[in-house]
């Protein structure tokens, strides 16, 4: 009788609660108790004489004076600020031509273009690491057939960028899937307006379809920039192939690990952990704040 008494909106509520709290149960436990577990240890420090010891701000006061912490923030930094805008590029333009309709075997090329996303990073990164090689792989073989010196793709000054190689060759595939999606979305009048106003391909792609993609080209960028500073499987692959390049402290993402699992700072790598999300945040924030602005009326 109790049922018979609850509206059905009442119903409908405790209905999606009730699918709902399976989620929120399994989120709970996978993202949020270990989110809370990594801060409550950031907040104290192991002695090997007295136990855990509670030590409040100290180890982010620390983070935010370490050189090593600072200086793969910054090194990352560089990297979104070159490469992510080369990959977001690259897809754009991929994205343009494939939705342009004059390609031939669209679907073929798509999928050539796609299948590196498919590629494990790990995989990724040892292929590209044999073909760095300068004693071994087929640019060293090429070069000594030619007489010349092989190029130095892992040295100081190329490893970075040998990397974001890497990395565009990985995810250019994904953002132009994504952007194409968006391209398809876009209803078949705004085309035929802007051929009505004369509006040939070019002004087309410029005046139509860039600002329709906006929204599109912020995801991906939101997405590229926090992918970006989680950079940790390809340095760790070329750490055995350059290790007088590339340090422990390469990367933020790769300084935490080597903090937590060799060093056994488990406390101090929770702490550099938080400051490196809050460094991702304000990054995310100020990217989305600056694609506020009004799109350029053509």
């Amino acid at each position: 009788m109790g049922d018979t008494t609850r509206s059905p909106r009442d119903r409908h509520a405790r209905a999606g609660l009730a699918f709902t709290l399976p989620f929120m149960a399994l989120f709970a436990a996978v993202f949020v108790a270990p989110l809370l577990y990594a801060l409550y240890l950031s907040l104290f420090r192991e002695r090997l004489v007295g136990g855990r010891e509670f030590v409040g701000l100290e180890h982010y006061v620390e983070g935010l004076q370490d050189e090593a912490f600072l200086g793969g923030v910054g090194r990352v930094a560089l990297f979104v600020a070159v490469q992510v805008p080369v990959m977001l590029g690259l897809a754009l333009v991929l994205a343009l031509v494939l939705d342009s309709g004059r390609v031939r075997f669209a679907r073929l090329f798509r999928v050539g273009i796609f299948v590196p996303y498919a590629v494990p990073t790990v995989i990724a990164a040892l292929m590209w690491g044999f073909l760095y090689g300068r004693d071994f792989g087929p640019i060293a073989d090429v070069a000594n057939r030619l007489g010349v010196p092989a190029p130095n793709l892992l040295g100081a000054d190329t490893l970075l960028w040998s990397i974001a190689n890497v990395t565009t060759w990985t995810f250019t595939g994904f953002n132009m899937i994504v952007l194409l999606t968006a391209l398809r979305g876009i209803a078949p009048e705004v085309y035929e307006a802007a051929a009505l106003d004369g509006a040939g391909a070019v002004r087309t792609a410029l005046h139509v379809k860039l600002p329709l993609l906006r929204p599109a080209l912020l995801l991906c960028t939101v997405f590229s920039v926090i992918g970006a500073f989680q950079l940790f499987a390809e340095p760790r692959i070329f750490f055995t192939m350059a290790p007088q390049v590339i340090g422990k402290d390469f990367t933020p993402n790769l300084y935490v690990f080597n903090l937590a699992f060799s060093d056994h700072r488990l406390n101090y790598a929770a702490a550099l952990s938080f400051l490196l999300g809050a460094v991702v945040f304000v990054v995310s924030f100020v990217v989305m704040h600056l694609s506020r602005r009004p799109a350029t009326r053509g």
